[in-house]
């Protein structure tokens, strides 16, 4: 099974990153492929900007890696509430290019954040949102307090009640 996982940040040491890295390798027999939105960095979405370049490559290569996996684990970063500017974009410039982004694939929706809401305004919008951008969200999960609660050294949430509930949340994705 093919796990496309990504952190909705463009931070080089994104905790939704690491979030995301972490809860993909808890699938069993899984080939993860963790994506880095640097690597798809665009200039800002706009109507003109679209009509003067088109459809840019990093578009279409983010919107095929979505389409090889056969689960997304995606951990959205909140910055003012909101999602972050890194992925906004690509998911803008993605949407023009095909509607249903995340291509009715199986999806793990996460968040996390230094403060103990753990992203959840962010997640309340992602979760009422990116159903219509093709999004077939399983679960979700937020981590409060990663900072708390996340080894960064080990790379693993270090808080058994909350390592124990994303493992739960794993297991519905049985196939």
């Amino acid at each position: 099974m093919k796990i496309i996982a990504f952190g909705g940040s463009n931070s080089h040491s994104s905790i939704n990153k690491k979030l995301a890295t972490y809860v993909a390798h808890l699938f069993e027999n899984a080939d993860i492929e963790v994506l880095d939105l640097n690597d798809y960095a665009l200039p800002v979405f706009s109507v003109d900007l679209e009509k003067e370049i088109g459809h840019p490559k990093q578009a279409a290569d983010f919107l095929e890696k979505i389409g090889s996996a056969q689960i997304l684990v995606v951990s959205l970063a909140e910055n003012n509430g909101n999602y972050s500017v890194a992925f906004k974009n690509i998911f803008d410039w993605c949407s023009r290019k095909h509607k249903d982004v995340f291509q009715d694939k199986p999806l793990l929706l996460m968040a996390t954040s230094p403060g103990g809401r753990g992203g959840a305004s962010v997640l309340e919008i992602a979760k009422n949102n990116l159903p219509r951008y093709g999004a077939n969200i399983i679960a979700t999960f937020s981590l409060p307090s990663f900072y708390e609660n996340f080894d960064v050294d080990k790379d693993q949430i270090s808080n058994p009640l909350y390592d124990n509930q994303v493992k739960d949340v794993v297991k519905e994705f049985a196939f």
